[in-house]
């Protein structure tokens, strides 16, 4: 099966995130700094999650340079990260709306264990159809790690959320440091392959 498909629908899934989470932004009702300084938190977990879908959606475009076809276990796999990402703009807007409470900011943190958890079974499938000496599947295998370290800090998020809610998003930010450039090894071997 041809990938483009699978590509346009995965780019429309992020658009439409994207868009929710800003339609979810409600304008301050007075021009003053003190109205908008009510409506921060709302603000900063829209950007941190405006830059989790970002990366996301670097990775998943980068990753997917390396597949020439895709098969039915791949489509399946890439919903296992599709659902959990159509998730972040309520979970957004409710640590938004609640940013120093528990039991919002566990959800959000859980919402992106699971995002993550689903981009690891991605790769790993579409890994899983190359050779077992092709350079990218080595480079991609070293990449896991990434999953395992981001998912421990998730965990750990998920911890810290029951006594410190808001600094979850700083360990959530490290999460997004982790990921924000792809790796540049899968690059120049996509280069030199072609």
């Amino acid at each position: 099966m041809n990938k483009t498909r699978l590509e346009a629908f995965s780019d429309g899934i992020f658009a439409v995130i994207i868009t929710i989470m800003v339609l979810e932004m409600k304008v301050p009702h007075e021009a003053t700094l003190e109205a908008f300084m009510q409506l921060l938190p709302v603000f900063i977990s829209y950007v941190v999650s405006f830059v989790v879908i970002g990366i996301y959606w670097v990775n998943h475009h980068h990753l997917f340079h390396t597949v020439k076809h895709v098969n039915t276990k791949i489509l399946w796999a890439n919903f296992v990260v599709l659902f959990p990402l159509t998730l972040v703009p309520f979970t957004t807007g409710w640590i938004g709306e609640n940013y120093n409470e528990q039991l919002p900011m566990t959800i959000y943190c859980i919402n992106l264990l699971a995002t993550g958890i689903g981009a690891g079974i991605l790769q790993k499938v579409l890994m899983a159809g190359l050779p077992s000496d092709d350079a990218i599947r080595l480079i991609a295998k070293r990449n896991l790690k990434k999953v395992v370290f981001s998912s421990v800090i998730y965990l750990v998020s998920i911890a810290t959320s029951f006594f410190y809610p808001a600094f979850c998003l700083v360990l959530i930010a490290i999460v997004a440091a982790t990921w924000f450039i792809p790796d540049k090894e899968i690059e120049r071997v996509l280069a030199e392959e072609n």
